[in-house]
């Protein structure tokens, strides 16, 4: 573990925690999922990889989550995009391989298309994308509202939703809904400029793996893998899982020499 205790950087009035090992570049960064945290098992995981192989790793928390202030029902992919970058240009330095877990993966894609639009794309040395939920509030979620989803989401601004993996239930506001169609990008080609590996289980019940696939055809072929597993689920958190991710953050490193 890197530090016991976060540091923190204020970021549009929200203070947000990270961690940073420093090391050699190319460095990892990682982006959790929605309503996860960085202390998690694959985040864990990269750190002792960092520790170990000498390389750079930088974590943090989006707002409303985890160690780093802000309200969770406030949080929408801009905001937590916005946060992302500024951890990222101030608490890194060279090219840098962004690992994003399910909408981590999506904040790491619009990561790159905004690096890459304020001329920074040399900060990107490559995605490496585990159970992909790019576009996921619209092409995941809103699909399946109920008639009593949707009039909560009118009247109340928010809905609940069970979850599979706390006690606490999803919170889904009006504001992210809006706000994720304003970031999508499975509408067009995204140019990352760096190459990508996305890695997806085959049973996993949240993302379905046709999503991965589809991910795959707005990405330039020639820079992207497609690994699925069979029976991998959405965690991607077992020590088989663990050891792929780790062998594929080793890839792409690989191809930075």
């Amino acid at each position: 573990m890197s530090d016991d205790k976060p540091s923190f950087i204020n970021v549009d009035g929200a203070a947000i925690a990270y961690r940073r090992r420093p090391g050699r570049a190319p460095g990892a960064v990682w982006l959790g999922g929605y309503r996860s945290d960085m202390r998690g098992t694959k985040a864990e995981a990269l750190d002792a990889w960092a520790a170990e192989s000498g390389h750079a790793f930088l974590r943090h928390d989006y707002s409303g989550h985890g160690e780093s202030g802000g309200a969770f029902a406030d949080g929408t992919i801009s905001r937590w995009l916005g946060e992302s970058l500024s951890v990222l240009r101030a608490c890194s330095e060279g090219p840098q391989i962004l690992v994003g877990s399910s909408m981590g993966a999506w904040i790491a894609l619009r990561m790159a298309q905004e690096l890459n639009k304020a001329g920074e794309s040399a900060r990107l040395a490559g995605l490496l994308l585990l159970a992909p939920a790019p576009d996921f509030t619209g092409a995941l979620v809103e699909p399946k509202l109920s008639d009593a989803n949707r009039h909560d989401l009118e009247t109340k601004g928010y809905m609940e939703e069970p979850s599979g993996y706390s006690d606490e239930p999803y919170i889904y506001t009006r504001a992210l809904f809006e706000d994720g169609r304003a970031n999508q990008v499975l509408d067009g080609i995204i140019d990352t400029h760096c190459p990508v590996h996305i890695l997806q289980g085959k049973a996993d019940p949240d993302v379905p793996y046709s999503h991965a696939m589809r991910l795959t055809e707005h990405l330039p072929a020639d820079d992207v893998t497609l690994s699925l597993i069979s029976d991998g689920d959405h965690r991607l958190s077992r020590p088989q899982d663990i050891a792929l991710i780790l062998r594929s953050l080793e890839g792409l490193i690989a191809r930075t020499v």
